[in-house]
């Protein structure tokens, strides 16, 4: 008799040890989420070539077909775009264009067109930045024009 508690005593410590066991394992394993990219990449500098009075053709060249056209809403057109990273919702954006008598009116949403402004900024720094930057190249660094591919040194070994 006292085996036998002994082993019914034994199997319980082994259930308890399994259930311990399997909630860290559980935990752990989790089923793999791939990355969903869905709707039309609209960029910055896309929104920026929009222009008030293009026609629906030149804006689906530009940005390509909407992602949702409403019958009830025929003259607004929506670009959406998600991604997300493992389940998670990483980026989300929306674009609203809206049109009077197939030409563009408005551009609403959370792609904006960098404002003139901040172009010229990132165009031309100012006179003392450009000034460094064209005397004191990076150490280690190659220009574009010193750097050249496989052919090019083909060639020039060669004499063309």
């Amino acid at each position: 008799m006292k085996s036998v508690l002994w082993a019914l005593a034994a199997v319980f410590v082994l259930f308890l040890a399994a259930c311990s066991v399997t909630d860290s394992v559980t935990e752990k394993l989790t089923p793999y989420k791939i990355d969903i990219q869905q709707g039309n990449v609209v960029t910055q500098e896309m929104v920026a070539k929009l222009k008030p009075g293009m026609t629906r053709a030149q804006v689906r060249f530009i940005l390509g077909t909407p992602l949702i056209t409403d019958a009830f809403h025929a003259n607004r057109w929506d670009y959406v775009y998600r991604y997300q990273k493992a389940g998670k919702l990483m980026e989300e954006r929306k674009l609203a264009l809206f049109f009077d008598q197939e030409l563009l009116q408005r551009v609403d949403g959370d792609v904006v067109a960098a404002s003139p402004v901040a172009e010229e900024k990132k165009a031309s720094p100012t006179a003392g930045e450009s000034d460094q930057a064209v005397e004191q190249p990076a150490q280690g660094a190659v220009s574009a024009k010193e750097e050249k591919g496989f052919f090019g040194r083909m060639i020039e070994k060669i004499g063309f």
